[in-house]
């Protein structure tokens, strides 16, 4: 069995590195040779007749493979088949269809998950996914209109209503960046193949209600139950400030606990928690689901044992175990069924068979069981970081023997004090054995880890779990319940905000390489074993590696350039032998997210970056959206930039204003201004006229980022006899048709040229006649939305590499020719 599962598991993820999906009959046939020989073997008659080969796994493991690996191919293509058809995109569709989950509120609008029962294009049917995710904009969203006003412009959407409205859809389509977010891979694991907008411009039909079904009941019970605990928890307008808004953040923090909508949760809330290590104790994660199953069979286990009959009937053991198992998953479909409640509850339900089946296996196997079952169910599980740091946590529990036998060791008989005082002992035990397994681990996938994570998760999990999610729960039935949880709320957010404040309170480190954190987990795995102390120090050598990793740097005399997959917007990380400068820093895509946040963080805390300066080319949202995010990371660096006096960034920062003629050289490496001149930041009128142009030049290689400037800019630096030549050119103003004049175009002469732009963006950039213009000059045009992320050298000015193509994937979204505005 154990090699089945090691099989049926090592399948599925070798499926998952395919770069393109192989034929569906391919995967039928390699599917039914594997279940096959699994059938045969598993049969008296196969026993007999292949008796040689009883006693060799590597048959079960080779047939196990191929079923896991055809099987998850199967369901890849059947899935893929689905997807939009590229020439719907940017077209208007009425379409008529079901909201299936309670809706999001945005900025300015609403998101909403919708299943299409009939699309209509130019008066023809079409066909379209099975599930889309709309946004809905309300008034003025687009011109700068109050985000409660459009949203309260919009009218009460309700899980299971049925609307009729005009949509213009697209392929789903993220950010691709090194160690970054893989959204593409997320909205296939959520069944989603198309995004879009509701229309609601003049020339398209007013969105209709057609009215409420009850297809999707639990999504609106959900809905009730949020907007209960909103309306109750919510203050009166009089109330200060900062009250109101404590208290708000407590709301959103009880109706994740309740409801699983973590998109309630405050960003700056969702900071504090994972600095110190608590982010799974506020969403509906597998420690809630366990400790709802615990709770439903010792309740379910006590009244039935007062019934003889029941107990005749069936074993109270028995009941209690099928009745926790049964009433976790009713709570994990409340919750909204994400995929850790799902993990959660396949694990359960495969420990619960096999404690009624009377079996009694060893622990690795109940472990490889659990896997192999969730792996079933949610075969990319594989690629998520909460499914290896469950398991991990889970499988070093059994290996410490904090778990024997796929149960809980509970304390033997005694005083209360004396229980206690096991229990604390015990959750002390545990919680160090998970942090310092965990540790690497968490490294390796996020970049850092809590160094309060200890204390803070010996105080919040008894906290959380013993008094705010019972009272959160108890709400439903008696909402005065939802006050206390506040109050508990907010009293540990009081305790974590002070902790996450220590300097010391995260420990970052750049992302090693996928050895080193194996043998990291492994490193850390050896010291929490109940084994001789000299044996656990040896534990200490594999640590090293993922610790101390750094990423290598271009050689002195060279410098790289990274341009970041931000959207629509800049941003270039450029990197010399010993120092760092980050050229503009992408776009505010709302309230409380902007690339610097989402994007530029992360990518510099994974690459280990302290960056030297950071300049800000203009006052643009697109270009200095994310500064305020990088540079509260990066304390110890300067800004320039040619914002006005009075700027939100003068408040942050001193600024030294770019000027051309500045410059400076890093380890051979030679950096100048070119633009704007001094006189300019009295004569520009425009924001754009205003962009700090830089040259950075090793003598054989140069590149020029020009952020957003136009056609008289770039006259104006041809007539000045600015030294425009380059390799490598960010392109103008992203490819508007108000920038890159053939004669500027002439001038620069570049090999590669890169246009940082959001996937179907608003604006159509990069503009046709202007892509064709580089083009026709034998310059290669590198997109942010067909390259991800691209790099480049000037070791090798040759070569570009395209995030996008390194690592390539199935799920991931290429742009069809043609397919860009």
């Amino acid at each position: 069995m154990a090699w089945a599962l090691v099989g049926a598991i090592g399948g599925t993820g070798l499926q998952l590195l395919q770069p393109v999906l192989s034929p569906v009959s391919v995967y039928a046939a390699v599917a039914v040779a594997g279940l096959a020989v699994l059938l045969l073997r598993a049969t008296r008659r196969a026993r007999l007749s292949f008796g040689r080969l009883r006693a060799s796994g590597a048959v079960l493991l080779l047939a196990a493979l191929a079923a896991g690996w055809g099987a998850t191919g199967l369901r890849a293509a059947w899935f893929a088949a689905d997807a939009l058809d590229p020439a719907l995109e940017g077209r208007d569709l009425a379409m008529t269809g079901t909201v299936v989950a309670m809706p999001q509120r945005a900025e300015a609008g609403l998101r909403l998950r919708f299943a299409p029962d009939t699309a209509v294009l130019e008066g023809a049917p079409v066909r379209v996914p099975p599930l889309v995710d709309l946004g809905w904009h309300g008034a003025g969203a687009f011109g700068g209109a109050d985000p409660l006003a459009a949203q309260a412009s919009l009218p009460d959407v309700r899980a299971g209503d049925r609307w009729q409205w005009t949509v213009r859809l697209k392929a789903p389509h993220g950010t691709r960046n090194p160690h970054g977010f893989d959204y593409e891979l997320w909205a296939w694991e959520q069944g989603v193949q198309a995004t879009g907008t509701v229309r609601v411009a003049a020339s398209a039909p007013r969105p209709r209600l057609l009215g409420p079904t009850w297809r999707y009941p639990v999504e609106r019970a959900r809905q009730a139950v949020r907007d209960a605990i909103y309306a109750r928890l919510a203050l009166p307008g009089g109330a200060a400030p900062d009250t109101a808004d404590a208290r708000r953040r407590a709301a959103g923090v009880v109706a994740a606990l309740v409801t699983g909508d973590q998109r309630a949760i405050d960003r700056a809330d969702w900071d504090v928690f994972r600095a110190t290590g608590v982010a799974h104790l506020v969403s509906i994660s597998g420690l809630h689901v366990t400790m709802f199953a615990w709770l439903a069979a010792a309740v379910i286990g006590r009244l039935w044992r007062r019934s003889g009959r029941l107990c005749r009937a069936v074993p109270a053991q028995h009941a209690a175990l099928l009745g926790g198992v049964a009433l976790a998953a009713g709570y994990a479909l409340f919750s909204g069924g994400g995929l850790p409640a799902q993990r959660t509850v396949c694990m359960l339900a495969v420990v619960a068979l096999l404690r009624l089946s009377g079996r009694r296996w060893p622990w690795p196997q109940v472990w490889l069981a659990a896997c192999a079952a969730v792996v079933a169910l949610d075969p990319w599980a594989l690629l998520q970081a909460g499914f290896w740091l469950s398991f991990v946590a889970v499988g070093v529990l059994f290996a410490t023997d904090s778990i024997a036998g796929g149960r809980r060791v509970t304390p033997a008989a005694g005083t209360f004090h004396s229980n206690v005082g096991r229990w604390a002992g015990r959750l002390l035990r545990e919680q160090a054995v998970v942090t310092l397994a965990l540790t690497p681990l968490t490294l390796l996938l996020f970049g850092q880890a809590s160094a309060v994570g200890l204390v803070a998760n010996l105080v919040a999990i008894p906290w959380m779990t013993l008094l705010v999610t019972p009272l959160a729960m108890g709400g439903v039935v008696l909402p005065v319940l939802w006050d206390a949880a506040a109050w508990a709320v907010q009293a540990m957010g009081g305790v974590l905000a002070v902790m996450a404040a220590w300097p010391w309170a995260t420990v970052a480190r750049p992302a090693a390489p996928a050895w080193a954190a194996a043998a990291a987990v492994l490193g850390g795995a050896l010291l929490c074993m109940r084994l001789p102390v000299p044996l656990r120090l040896l534990g200490l050598a594999p640590l090293l590696p993922a610790l101390f990793w750094q990423p290598p740097r271009p050689a002195p005399g060279q410098f790289e350039l990274l341009a970041a997959d931000i959207g629509q917007g800049n941003a270039v990380l450029v990197r010399t032998a010993g120092h760092s400068l980050l050229y503009d820093t992408g776009p505010r895509y709302s309230a409380d997210s902007d690339a610097g946040h989402r994007v530029l963080v992360p990518l510099l805390q994974a690459l280990g970056e302290r960056l030297d300066t950071v300049v800000v080319s203009h006052r643009d949202t697109d270009h200095a959206g994310g500064a305020a995010a990088v540079l509260a990371r990066q304390p110890q660096a300067t800004l320039r930039s040619s914002v006005e006096a009075g700027h939100p960034l003068q408040a942050l920062r001193p600024i030294d204003s770019c000027t051309a003629g500045q410059h400076w050289d890093w380890d051979g490496v030679r950096f100048e201004f070119l633009h704007p001149a001094a006189a300019d930041y009295t004569a520009a009128a425009k924001s754009n006229a205003l962009s700090c142009v830089l040259r950075i030049s090793t003598g054989s290689a140069t590149a020029l980022l020009v952020g957003d400037i136009e056609a008289a800019q770039e006259d104006a630096l041809r007539s000045a006899g600015a030294p425009l030549a380059a390799d490598v050119l960010l392109v103008p103003h992203h490819g508007s048709r108000t920038s890159s004049t053939a004669a500027f175009v002439d001038a620069v002469a570049p090999r590669w040229a890169i246009v940082q732009a959001g996937y179907r963006n608003r604006f159509g950039h990069p503009a046709p006649e202007v892509a064709a213009r580089y083009a026709a000059r034998g310059a290669t045009l590198v997109a942010s939305p067909d390259c991800g992320a691209a790099r480049w050298s000037s070791a090798a000015p040759g070569r570009m590499a395209c995030e996008r193509r390194v690592a390539p994937h199935y799920w991931q979204h290429l742009p069809q020719p043609g397919s860009l505005p």
